[in-house]
């Protein structure tokens, strides 16, 4: 099974990247959320990957994090009816933490507004994820689904605030993924509100 691929960005697309190592280029299928974080084609990267066998073909697909590919990986082997087309395009719209945010609180609305995802399809992944993304005793769910002691806390919190001053959740989820490229994943809620903004 192969992991993880680390080599040099030959190139990229928002849904496509291919990754140089050894002497061989590898096609990576890869969510927009991940193709955002991609550095400038011919730097280096390293993507965490899963590789799904079908009898006619084989395909490497490729996320930022370990927590993405993990996701992608429970989608597509417990969510009837959720292949790795969809579970990337799922993917591509919502970023892990509204995505996992939105299961979390039962919003099947935001989650029927997925690429290809129907208000059915939306209801499986609610009622067969929920208790694998639950939050703990010691987190309380936030308005929008967001989980108060989840890792994404800035990212949370700056999404809930664009979400107050009236932008729609993949809207503000999207903004506030571009300002924290721009400015780092340590960055405080406040520049990122701030960022997302301008």
């Amino acid at each position: 099974m192969i992991t993880s691929i680390q080599g040099r960005l030959a190139a990229a697309s928002p849904l496509r990247a291919v990754v140089e190592a050894n002497g061989f280029g590898y096609e990576v299928h890869v969510p927009v959320t991940t193709a955002e974080r991609l550095p400038a084609v011919g730097a280096a990267v390293k993507l965490h990957t899963l590789v799904v066998y079908r009898e006619d073909s084989q395909t490497l697909y490729g996320f930022a994090t370990q927590a993405d590919r993990d996701f992608f990986r429970l989608m597509i082997e417990k969510v009837t009816g959720i292949g790795p087309k969809m579970a990337l395009g799922i993917m591509s719209r919502l970023s892990l933490t509204l995505l996992e945010g939105a299961i979390r609180a039962g919003d099947v609305e935001m989650l029927a507004k997925c690429p290809g995802i129907g208000k059915k399809t939306a209801e499986r992944l609610v009622i067969e994820l929920k208790a694998k993304v639950g939050a703990s005793d010691a987190e309380s769910v936030a308005p929008g689904g967001y989980s108060s002691g989840s890792a994404g806390l800035p990212h949370a919190d700056a999404v809930a605030a664009l979400m107050a001053l009236g932008y729609k959740a993949p809207d503000a989820d999207q903004a506030v993924r571009r300002a924290a490229a721009s400015l780092g994943a340590e960055a405080p809620t406040e520049a990122l509100v701030k960022k997302a903004l301008s």
